[in-house]
Formats: structure tokens, C-alpha cells, sequence
């Protein structure tokens, strides 16, 4: 199915992305906070501003969700 969408319709303000990042890559302050995780999963703005991290990616989209944004998934 084609459907039409306008892009610049879109609320890019409002667009974070989801990636898995590896504890070890993290601030040492925040492994120590990781709980035994080996990755955890960042939350960032269009900027690459880091919003959040939580310890799974279905989580990561939730929480997205619950306040207002729209997620995308980073390979």
C-alpha cells in the first residue's frame, strides 16, 4: 500500500532515538548505577543529547511514548 505522508508535517522536536549502548562505554559514576547490566539502552533528542538510559529497549520505547515522544530505533 502507497499512502501520501508530508514529512514536514512531522514533529521532528518531539522524534528521540532508541540504541543499545554497552555499560562499559558508559561514565564509570553510571556503570557503578547499571545494576549488572552489560548493555543498558539510551534515549536521545535530535541533538544526540542523551535523555535517559533504562535497562531494556522495550522500556526505552515506553518510556518515549509516555512522554509524548515518538521513538525510532538506532542500529
Amino acid at each position: 500500500m502507497n499512502t501520501p505522508f508530508e514529512l514536514k508535517e512531522m514533529d521532528l522536536d518531539r522524534m528521540v532515538y532508541i540504541r543499545a549502548v554497552d555499560v562499559a562505554d558508559l561514565p564509570e559514576d553510571v556503570q557503578d548505577q547499571a545494576g549488572g547490566f552489560d548493555r543498558v539502552y539510551a534515549v536521545h533528542n535530535a541533538e544526540g543529547e542523551r535523555l535517559a538510559l533504562v535497562r531494556d529497549r522495550k522500556m526505552a520505547f515506553a518510556l518515549a511514548r509516555q512522554n509524548d515522544f515518538a521513538p525510532v530505533n538506532v542500529h
